[in-house]
């Protein structure tokens, strides 16, 4: 059943993924190969800012490559 919205029903689904070919967010049943996939997302709006994500953890990865590399360096 449809509440007036103009979903299609999916906003439940378990698992969203960004669709990097469609450019938009895909419950998981309706998900194409992998490497054309983003995922997996909780909610179609995390798929949806799936960009900031990516970001956010490229930028703690980062933090932390330099804070391993930096290890030691105060014993000298």
């Amino acid at each position: 059943m449809n509440d007036g919205d103009d979903t299609t029903g999916n906003e439940t689904s378990a698992e969203w993924y960004w669709d990097l070919e469609r450019q938009r967010a895909v419950p998981a049943d309706e998900r194409g190969p992998g490497d054309h996939m983003l995922g997996p997302y909780r909610t179609k709006g995390e798929a949806e800012n799936w960009k900031q994500t990516v970001e956010q953890r490229n930028d703690t990865w980062e933090a932390d490559d330099e804070e391993w590399e930096s290890w030691g360096d105060d014993d000298e």
